[in-house]
């Protein structure tokens, strides 16, 4: 891991505009503070899909197990569980047969959720697999057993438009036939509740962000000066694209693997997006990718929608 992320990590540094890419904010410290991000007010995401979950956990079961057949329920970026809980134990209290395997790349995520659910859940079967997600799926094709995804928390939108098409064509080869997905999709809406979602007023988005230099420091010894840079979050209502960026308060020098780092005054380094769709913008993506789009769930604000596609 090392020697791919100090590559990528110089490579990002070294581009036009400068760029950093998010799946480095996913360090222990950057695990912990997410998971005090999903728990703010302003981050509306969490609570929205928690609630579609609990209200439409008897139709979402429906779904899943509309052939009768055993499953695994196979979780992208699985985080701490929190929402995802609501379906295990209304799928064990209702005796579904199925087996839960979260994936990620953060393995210390992992560990923490495979322990927290052998605590809550006993009786759950659970095989956590750290790995690339589509190689992941790849090898669970070839187990006979049929396969039902669940990427929440609108994780589909970190994705620039063009590489969503590409994620969801790719995870669309490696289903089988009659394999289902779950997919969380943050819906436009006022824009100011939007911003609020990346700036919020305890500072524990900024600290997030900021906590990726601290990780260049931590592990590439960058010497980057991180106090000297500000989070800066933008939204754009005509695309529905949130971005984020750490921008250089002053201009400043630091080395990464004997190659000098330099930013002028007020430059931007480019960390994060995060796409808003409209439910047209759903099912387009769903039929451009080979998907049947069965079913929309929306919170009662129409926030946040959870789509259920089928291959």
């Amino acid at each position: 891991m090392n020697d791919t992320f100090s590559r990528e990590i110089l490579e990002g540094l070294q581009s036009t505009p400068k760029r950093l890419p998010s799946k480095y904010f996913y360090d222990k410290e950057g695990d912990r503070l997410f998971q005090e991000i999903m728990k703010l007010d302003e981050y509306y995401l969490t609570s929205c899909e928690h609630e579609i979950l609990t209200t439409y956990r008897d139709q979402i079961l429906r779904l899943f197990t509309s052939d009768n057949r055993p499953f695994n329920l196979v979780e992208f970026g699985a985080g701490d569980g929190y929402k995802t809980k609501i379906l295990l134990k209304h799928f064990l209290e209702k005796q579904v047969d199925f087996d839960y395997v979260p994936i990620d790349i953060s393995s210390n995520v992992l560990k923490i959720l495979e322990n927290n659910l052998q605590q809550e859940l006993p009786d759950l079967r659970i095989r956590p697999i750290a790995d690339d997600y589509f190689r992941a799926l790849h090898n669970l094709r070839n187990g006979g057993v049929r396969n039902v995804v669940l990427f929440l928390g609108s994780n589909i939108g970190n994705y620039a438009q063009e590489r969503a098409f590409e994620f969801l064509s790719q995870v669309y080869k490696e289903l089988k036939r009659d394999d289902l997905m779950l997919i969380g999709f943050d819906l436009k809406k006022d824009p100011h509740a939007i911003l609020a979602a990346y700036n919020d007023s305890k500072g524990i988005t900024r600290q997030f962000n900021l906590n990726l230099l601290h990780r260049i420091n931590h592990e590439l010894d960058a010497g980057i000066n991180v106090e000297a840079f500000m989070h800066y979050p933008v939204y754009n209502p005509l695309s529905g694209t949130a971005k984020s960026y750490l921008v250089s308060r002053r201009a400043q020098s630091f080395v990464i693997d004997g190659h000098d780092i330099e930013l002028d005054a007020w430059e931007a380094i480019h960390t994060e997006v995060s796409q808003k769709f409209s439910p047209s913008d759903i099912t387009r993506m769903a039929s451009l990718t080979g998907f049947t789009d069965l079913e929309n769930f929306t919170d009662s604000r129409n926030y946040f929608v959870d789509s259920i596609w089928k291959k």
